[in-house]
């Protein structure tokens, strides 16, 4: 089981690009939230989780469906494997 982190940028875009975005990503099974031993945490803005049996190749063909949804243009990057993190906020706290 693969655990990928995928980086979206939206250029030239307005928050509603990402409101777009999170919710097309959320179709094609990409959280924004990271689970981490017992607790949730929630990624920096424009990234996004995915854990499951898949290619880097096919994530980022996901990642890039869900980004044309926007109708922008967009730079995706994903990575693949051991996560480390610091000073993540958990997921019960609010997004801005």
């Amino acid at each position: 089981m693969g655990r990928f982190t995928v980086r979206v940028e939206l250029h030239d875009s307005k928050e509603s690009d990402y409101n777009k975005l999170h919710g097309a990503m959320k179709d094609r099974g990409f959280l924004r939230t990271i689970k981490i031993g017992s607790g949730n945490f929630l990624l920096p803005s424009g990234e996004y989780n995915f854990v499951g049996r898949a290619t880097r190749k096919t994530i980022c063909d996901k990642a890039a469906a869900a980004a044309n949804a926007t109708k922008r243009a967009y730079a995706i990057l994903v990575t693949e494997g051991v996560r480390t993190f610091r000073h993540l906020p958990p997921a019960t706290a609010r997004r801005r």
